[in-house]
């Protein structure tokens, strides 16, 4: 029986299509692994491996100093881990047309769609440094596409040639006699490049080539042309060549400044990824699958049961059509950034209790169980909803909080039975009146911060002041296997006691409490928020 599936374009085609198709497409710069993932997540159609961030994140000068090899290395672990087209920028070729035709059976080899070379002489000087600019000669660069042609293996692999008469100065004239020797030698586009901050000559080369090939542009010096003007001048390709390089400058030396000057992470944990951002990014979800089925399960082996019944209602039209768990903060569910970072420390079952609008929780791989008496009744009916879920080790969480991921490791890794999360950033008058107050068998001191040493909960909510109390729970507890034990055994007695309509998660830890149990408390400093309004929905939006 042949086989019907059918094989998607590869990258060379799929660039190759890009370069072609009647709409101006965008590439954005990548210079390792990470930037490229970040790329591809953004939704960009393809990558500009670009020369200069390269070798800037090499530390070395954007001057050939990286070797072509070295440069092959990091394309290496950026093709393998993306599925868009790369476009490398190859300089001037890494040499004549024997390196140049070597280079090519290199990059086909590891399905590198494209390369632009720079019609320079080796080695080369960045374009937008004083410096020499002396153009290679217009014969010899040719006969370099031609050997590049000649030697592609893949048939759609496409040869960009960079044209810098504009750059040297040599005028528009020049510029087109070369565009038009270049084409003939086989190159598949042409790229024109300018330092000028207008974009005039540009589009006037645009208008003259009259589109004999794809044109394509990097609009570095003059940015703030209309991107539509490139679209009138029917422009194929605009490549975005430096940001994410320049952007990472720029957070990198602010937080090592900050980090220096402070000696603390506390003035930028907030301001900074989530781990479970980078482990996302890199897969980590995969290779947790992949352990799956290749090794024995020896996993300790961790659920939670999320509370997200409620519409929120202080969110007013925000929350019409959805729960205040799936409100957007920064592209991404509220409840989504949980789950994760759920999953990021190892909890690999999760059940969602909705309510209102339930059916606008769609997550993938999340258990969902609906309390349809949600706005008649309290927590614990919705967490009795879930009783069954309650089996083994288990994290019981609000569905409206955020929080820093080693907030839950340091609650995963605190021995008890019953152990809950509370912040001491505030005590007394400056806690909420609305928190969830405890107090505990001694207030929050450095030891306890700096050596992750819990305490005894003594009370918790209702009758606590704001001056008897240690701190505020968050919505977070981690339940051992006795713990879910014993919150079963719990909600069935208050149920059969007409009790548990209208109670809520204080309400059960201080049952709990009454029958001897010494919950753990683990304090921190900050950290988390929760979304009950729109100021808190702002906050989230600048916690991330």
């Amino acid at each position: 029986m042949t086989d019907k599936t059918p094989v998607s374009p590869s990258k060379m085609k799929r660039f190759r299509d890009l370069l072609t198709s009647p709409g101006l497409s965008f590439l954005m710069e990548a210079h390792n692994g990470m930037s490229a993932l970040i790329v591809e997540d953004a939704g960009f159609e393809g990558i500009w491996a670009s020369g200069l961030s390269i070798s800037t994140a090499l530390g070395v000068r954007d001057r050939n100093e990286a070797s072509w090899t070295q440069v092959l290395e990091v394309l290496e672990f950026m093709s393998d881990v993306t599925s868009i087209p790369i476009l490398l920028d190859g300089d001037t070729g890494y040499g004549d047309f024997n390196n140049f035709r070597r280079l090519v059976r290199k990059l086909c080899q590891r399905s590198i769609a494209a390369v632009c070379i720079e019609d320079k002489i080796f080695p080369k000087t960045n374009s937008f440094l004083d410096g020499d600019q002396t153009l290679a000669n217009i014969d010899e660069f040719a006969g370099k596409i031609k050997a590049g042609k000649d030697s592609q293996t893949d048939p759609d692999f496409s040869i960009v040639a960079r044209l810098e008469a504009l750059i040297a100065g040599r005028g528009m004239d020049e510029a087109l006699r070369r565009a038009e020797a270049y084409h003939a030698a086989g190159a598949d586009a042409v790229l024109i490049h300018s330092r000028k901050s207008g974009a005039e000559e540009i589009l006037h080369f645009a208008k003259e080539w009259a589109n004999r090939c794809p044109v394509v542009i990097v609009p570095t010096m003059y940015y703030r042309t209309p991107t539509d003007r490139y679209r009138e001048a029917g422009i194929s390709t605009v490549i975005w060549a430096n940001h994410n390089l320049r952007a990472s400058l720029s957070a990198m030396r602010e937080v090592s400044l900050k980090i220096r000057r402070e000696e603390s992470l506390v003035g930028i944990e907030d301001h900074v990824a989530n781990l479970s951002d980078v482990f996302d990014l890199t897969g980590n979800s995969e290779l947790a699958e992949a352990e799956k089925r290749y090794l024995p399960d020896t996993r300790r082996r961790i659920g939670a049961v999320v509370l997200a019944a409620s519409r929120g209602s202080q969110l007013a039209d925000l929350t019409v059509d959805r729960p205040k768990c799936m409100l957007d903060v920064r592209g991404e569910p509220i409840l989504r950034r949980l789950v994760r970072s759920l999953r990021g420390s190892g909890v690999d079952d999760v059940t969602v209790v909705c309510g209102y609008r339930h059916e606008a929780m769609t997550l993938p791989d999340v258990r969902k169980v609906v309390n349809d008496a949600y706005a008649s009744t309290g927590e614990l009916v919705s967490l009795s909803r879930a009783a069954d879920r309650l089996v083994g080790e288990c994290v019981v969480s609000y569905g409206d909080i955020l929080f820093r991921d080693h907030v839950l490791d340091l609650l995963l890794n605190t021995k008890g039975d019953v152990v809950l999360v509370c912040d001491a950033a505030k005590q007394g008058p400056a806690l909420k009146p609305n928190a969830d107050l405890v107090r505990c068998a001694s207030p929050c001191t450095a030891d306890h911060l700096v050596h992750d040493q819990p305490v005894e909960l003594e009370r918790i909510g209702g009758g606590l002041t704001q001056d008897e109390a240690h701190g505020e729970w968050v919505g977070l507890v981690r339940l051992s296997a006795r713990g879910s034990e014993l919150v079963r055994a719990e909600l069935a007695a208050m149920k059969e006691a007409g009790e548990m309509d209208h109670a809520t998660m204080p309400d059960l830890l201080s049952r709990l409490l009454a029958r001897g149990v010494r919950p753990q408390v683990v304090y921190i400093i900050g950290l988390w928020l929760d979304v009950n309004d729109v100021f808190g929905l702002a906050r989230a939006r600048n916690f991330l």
